[in-house]
């Protein structure tokens, strides 16, 4: 059987495009221009600055607050009564303070408080105990007048007293604290008791130099700063027994021992302090700070003797133990 043959195929044409379409050219984009010192950095604040009008205010009306006539009154206003309300006070203060003889107290130096802390918990071998006195006139125009206590360290201050006392509040409620018995109330109760003992101390001292006849300028404020330094040897004696006690209070042999020594070192520095306010010297030309009677008698010097001594060692053995014990 004779296979039948097949015609051929026709050949293959590609499409040709009816239209046609050119390739646009590319072209780089054209070099950036200069911008001129000062332009748009990004922040919207310079470039509303920028488009503004020359002459109005970015910020509107508010914009000239500081410029504004009323706003320049009310602060010249407000600074003459801040000044004003300032000198009443510090003349209302004076009246029972005197604030320029009180910051002569708080004239103190790292290297001084450290000294003075020595010298109030070992005063054993510490001489002289006289005050040095300025020469020429004074910062208040007197002629003779003490040195600060920057500059003598026989000089009382009031910022070891007053930092004593905080520090003795605040240790007080630390041991509370840690006993498991602190209240809110305590740091009153605490803060009471420093301040009843300081009190009391001060009126019997001034009520034993009125009797004595013993005055000065100064001797308000040198008492005051005085009898605020046995709180040193309170603070030692309390923090010592706590340590070595294990928080059971100032009780046994080591925590008598801590009071006893304090107690003795704080006698004595009184003691050696306080005589140049108790048993003044006579002065003939009747100048100086310490403007004092001269003694009449020895009857009389030995009745101060005496009122020193007991308030040097009786009364702060009192005193000090009430602080160690509350």
């Amino acid at each position: 059987m004779q296979r039948s043959t097949y015609g051929r195929s026709p050949p293959l044409h590609h499409p040709v495009p009816q239209h046609v379409s050119t390739v646009p050219q590319l072209r780089s984009p054209p070099p950036p221009t200069s911008q001129p010192q000062g332009g748009y950095d990004g922040s919207p604040y310079q470039q509303q600055q920028a488009h503004a009008p020359a002459g109005v205010n970015m910020f509107g009306q508010y914009g000239n607050f500081i410029n504004d006539p009323a706003a320049q009154f009310a602060s010249q206003f407000g600074q003459t009564a801040f000044k004003q309300g300032q000198e009443y006070i510090e003349q209302n203060v004076n009246r029972f303070v005197n604030v320029s003889a009180l910051k002569h107290y708080f004239n103190v130096t790292n290297s001084y408080v450290i000294n003075k802390l020595f010298l109030v918990l070992f005063p054993w071998r510490h001489k002289p105990w006289t005050r040095r006195q300025g020469t020429g006139p004074g910062p208040r125009g007197q002629e003779a007048w003490y040195l600060p206590p920057r500059e003598d360290i026989n000089s009382p201050d009031m910022y070891i007293p007053v930092m004593s006392v905080v520090t003795y509040i605040f240790l007080e409620a630390l041991i509370s604290g840690i006993k498991g018995q602190f209240q809110p109330e305590l740091f009153g109760y605490i803060a009471t008791t420093a301040l009843v003992v300081v009190i009391v101390e001060i009126l019997g001292l001034k009520l034993g130099c009125y009797l004595l006849s013993i005055s000065n300028e100064s001797q308000l404020l040198d008492l005051v700063a005085y009898s605020g330094y046995k709180f040193v040897g309170v603070i030692v004696t309390i923090a010592i027994a706590e340590l070595v006690n294990g928080g059971k209070g100032t009780g046994g042999w080591i925590g008598w021992t801590a009071f006893i020594y304090t107690f003795l070192a704080n006698s004595l520095f009184l003691m050696r302090s306080l005589k140049y306010v108790l048993l003044p010297e006579i002065n003939n030309d009747n100048r100086g700070p310490m403007q004092t009677t001269p003694l009449d008698s020895r009857a009389k010097r030995n009745q101060r003797t005496q009122f020193l001594f007991f308030y040097s060692y009786i009364v702060q053995l009192f005193f000090m133990w009430i602080l160690c014990r509350s």
